[in-house]
Order: C-alpha cells, then sequence, then structure tokens
C-alpha cells in the first residue's frame, strides 16, 4: 500500500502544515519507505516465539524497613549554614 501525493497533502493540512511541493514528494518517499519496513516486519513468522511483557527480566530489589539509630537534630544542623528553630534554611527560589 503506497500513500499518493494527494494523501499526503491532505494530512499536511490536518496539521496545518504548509508544505512546499518539493516537501510533499520528499515526505511521500519517507511515509512509503516506512511502511516497506512495516510490511518487512509483518511478513516475519513470530509464532514460535513467546510473548513477553518487558524488555528487560529486571525485578524490584526491596529491603526490608527497620528503625535504627539516626543523628541528632543538633549533629545535622551543626554544618548548616543557616539555622534556625532546629530547621534548615534555604534560600527562596520563588518570590511571590
Amino acid at each position: 500500500m503506497a500513500i499518493s501525493l494527494d494523501e499526503v497533502r491532505h494530512v499536511a493540512k490536518l496539521a496545518r502544515l504548509d508544505l512546499q511541493e518539493s516537501e510533499v514528494m520528499s515526505l511521500q518517499t519517507e511515509l512509503n519507505a516506512l511502511l516497506g519496513h512495516f510490511s518487512d516486519i509483518q511478513a516475519l513468522s513470530l509464532h514460535d516465539l513467546e510473548p513477553i511483557l518487558h524488555a528487560s527480566n529486571l525485578v524490584n530489589v526491596w529491603s526490608d524497613d527497620f528503625v535504627a539509630p539516626s543523628l541528632r537534630r543538633e549533629s545535622a544542623l551543626k554544618n548548616a549554614p543557616v539555622s534556625k528553630a532546629g530547621l534548615f534554611l534555604v534560600p527562596m527560589i520563588i518570590e511571590d
């Protein structure tokens, strides 16, 4: 199945593309080549292959959650350039 110049013009009109005649002809050639690739893919015999859900066999690795000692607030704020009321102060990046 080949794409005609009229079909290319119609799709270009729907996409609101103002194409020159040379661009229409070039696009027709490229689209017909693309359809040729699709027909090559459809011609492949894939009946022996099992369908797969993902391209890779990666699985999530989950670790167990457990309570562990963490830094005390004073230790965490010790190297902060600015803190107030036990919180980190950061510069405002979005102004009203």
